[in-house]
């Protein structure tokens, strides 16, 4: 596991970007919890934020890749909408321990 983040560095509904290993990575807070994603889209394998640490769509409710627009749920990665609807997000395990958010590649 390796700690990305303090908890409180991750608001809630706020999105963070981090490359640990070499891995690109997303977190994201939702309704208290934290979830993980490896930053790659499964439509192209692209990264999915347009800016540093925008992962999410307007509403803050859905990650969205800036490239095609597609839409994955927070809480499983699952696509909704798009090029690539169906297909998932490849979820990293994490969890919060100590004041830290750590993340297991």
């Amino acid at each position: 596991m390796h700690a990305v983040c303090e908890s409180r560095d991750l608001a809630e509904g706020q999105s963070r970007g981090f490359v640990i290993e070499e891995t690109s990575l997303l977190v994201v807070r939702r309704h208290g919890q934290v979830y993980a994603y490896r930053n790659r889209c499964p439509h192209r394998g692209i990264a999915l934020e347009w800016l540093p640490d925008q992962f999410l769509d307007h509403s803050g409710s859905l990650i969205q890749c800036a490239t095609h627009g597609a839409l994955f749920l927070i809480e499983s990665g699952e696509c909704v909408a798009g090029p690539c609807a169906g297909q998932m997000l490849q979820t990293l395990a994490c969890q919060e321990q100590d004041g830290s958010i750590w993340v297991s590649l």
